[in-house]
């Protein structure tokens, strides 16, 4: 009897470590980390990150910060938009900001979402970036 337990002690052991725990690990959702403007302009001044403008043509025109690119989110159709992160450099670090940090903060879960693995969103956007003191270019 005493031999009948053990055995079936056993079973259960192994059954809870082997077949019964699962393998796979549950999906982690692709995330993005918000910054403040002094975060990212020591990005920027180390040079280790791709600019990304996520406002409209006329904003970007009005003051942009040197060396953004512009992907106006919001004018571009949805299925545009996928077509258009190809453009994005997907092995570097993706910095994005807006005018206050809304867009920014959308299009940065959009790049998270689909692939882009070190996305900093810049909060308070350009507003925040001027209030700082920081240069911009038009």
């Amino acid at each position: 009897m005493q031999r009948f337990k053990i055995i079936i002690l056993s079973i259960a052991v192994l059954a809870i470590f082997s077949g019964c725990v699962s393998d796979t690990k549950p999906a982690v959702k692709n995330q993005y980390t918000d910054i403040s403007v002094q975060q990212a302009k020591e990005m920027i001044d180390r040079q280790e990150v791709f600019i990304l403008d996520v406002r409209t043509e006329g904003e970007y025109a009005a003051g942009h910060i040197k060396g953004s690119t512009l992907l106006a989110v919001q004018d571009i159709p949805k299925q545009e938009l996928v077509e258009k992160l190809k453009e994005i450099p997907k092995d570097r670090k993706i910095l994005v900001y807006c005018r206050s940090g809304a867009r920014s903060a959308k299009a940065s879960g959009i790049l998270a979402e689909n692939g882009f693995a070190r996305v900093y969103n810049m909060q308070g956007g350009i507003t925040e970036w001027m209030n700082a003191g920081y240069e911009v270019e038009i």
